[in-house]
């Protein structure tokens, strides 16, 4: 049995910014799991890059339209550091990204499990004692005071009993899974634009050459002059809390993948020379459980500019719904200039006392959640359980009743995230 102050259960961007906080927040025994053998989560693992717009709705950064700061704007800096960012400070290398996470880690001081996975809990009461963890060590426990579960699919808080829900409400059918990959040695001077790749991707789905339910081709540059990103497989129907239709999902996204290489190297201007040369390490899912918490963030909420008085963080991202059904994305706008805010209590789940869940399994309903499942505002969520955690130790009030307000007021005196233009 090891005991510490806070333990952390997922080491995506979500995870990480939530450990280093509470140490540099005065967690002075922060542990972080990971079941990887390096940190970043869906910007490693999952190859998902760029990241998606974290400014006002058609604002620029250089304009003053910037929402998210502190250790997001951190992580971007120590990036462009180390030549790993591009100048849309979007597009970034996920190899320097494992050893920027990794860095932020030690000098904060915060402790690494690796290649460990919590596989069940001991709750006493409403309270989350200490989780069970696999290891190549074998099994050990880990109690702490508090805890944050940013494994990105709510697995420590669905072992606790919290309730939760899962999929769009009418029928809990999820958004397709995507495997994402890369292609190198292209010529990225011949290759055409987006209107005539999918031209040629219509013709080949026609032809049967291509089986991919997705109705376009989504590709983004990279730093690196030969290789183009694409984040284009669709894999339908997967439960992704289900190990059988995520076994499937695995399989028939790497078919795609392949697929569509084929397709470029034979169809597409510039792909000739191209080849395969990596896929991601999993095939990633939008969506999958949310929790129910101390409050729901609806999509009407996103698109109205809601704002709270326990706002943890600001964002703008589109409501981005890929069809559970087949082709098709369903994109809704906040208005130009616009922003919403997400409270505190969305991090805060039913039944646990000291357990926090942040990330994209936030109490949210389906729509809500296209919007704040992205990097940006996960690491921003991230980044308040981690402070919310340190409080927690220092004044012992369950999150339930922790004062939002002052929350949101430390997160504003940290330069997390700014004062409100209205302020």
């Amino acid at each position: 049995m090891r005991k510490v102050d806070v333990v952390v259960c997922g080491g995506g961007l979500t995870g990480v910014a939530a450990a280093v906080q509470a140490r540099r927040s005065g967690a002075q025994y922060v542990t972080l799991i990971e079941k990887n053998g390096y940190l970043g989560g869906m910007a490693t693992a999952g190859l998902v890059m760029p990241f998606m717009p974290y400014c006002r709705q058609g604002v620029s950064r250089e304009a003053g339209g910037q929402l998210i700061f502190g250790i997001f704007e951190e992580i971007l800096n120590r990036l462009d550091e180390m030549g790993g960012l591009g100048p849309d400070r979007a597009t970034f290398d996920d190899e320097c990204m494992k050893l920027v996470l990794q860095r932020m880690c030690a000098e904060a001081g915060v402790q690494l499990l690796l290649h460990a996975e919590v596989e069940q809990v001991h709750v006493k009461g409403e309270r989350l004692s200490a989780v069970r963890v696999s290891s190549v060590s074998g099994i050990e426990f880990l109690a702490a005071e508090c805890f944050v579960d940013a494994t990105g699919d709510a697995d420590v808080a669905h072992l606790c009993g919290v309730p939760w829900e899962k999929g769009r409400e009418k029928d809990g059918r999820c958004q397709p899974m995507t495997l994402c990959f890369r292609m190198a040695g292209v010529d990225k001077a011949r290759v055409p634009n987006r209107d005539a790749i999918n031209a040629l991707y219509d013709e080949a789905k026609a032809e049967g050459l291509v089986h991919n339910p997705r109705e376009d081709v989504l590709f983004f540059d990279t730093l690196h002059e030969d290789v183009l990103h694409f984040n284009t497989t669709r894999v339908l129907n997967v439960d992704p809390v289900n190990v059988d239709d995520v076994t499937r999902a695995e399989q028939e996204a790497r078919e795609q993948v392949f697929e569509m290489a084929r397709f470029l190297k034979e169809r597409v201007p510039g792909f000739a020379n191209a080849y395969l040369q990596r896929t991601a390490a999993l095939t990633g899912a939008r969506d999958s459980r949310r929790i129910e918490g101390q409050y729901k963030l609806t999509w009407m909420e996103v698109l109205a500019q809601a704002r709270y008085p326990d706002a943890i963080c600001r964002f703008a991202y589109m409501i981005d719904v890929h069809s559970p059904d087949g082709a098709g994305t369903e994109r809704r706008y906040l208005p130009e200039g616009g922003y919403y805010e997400i409270p505190f209590r969305c991090l805060v789940p039913k039944r646990i006392e000291n357990l926090l869940v942040a990330g994209r399994t936030i109490s949210a309903d389906h729509k809500a959640q296209s919007s704040l499942r992205v990097m940006p505002a996960c690491t921003a969520m991230g980044q308040a359980a981690g402070l919310a955690c340190a409080r927690f130790l220092r004044t012992r009030t369950p999150f339930a009743k922790m004062n939002g307000e002052k929350l949101h007021r430390l997160l504003v005196e940290a330069g997390a995230m700014p004062e409100r233009a209205e302020d």
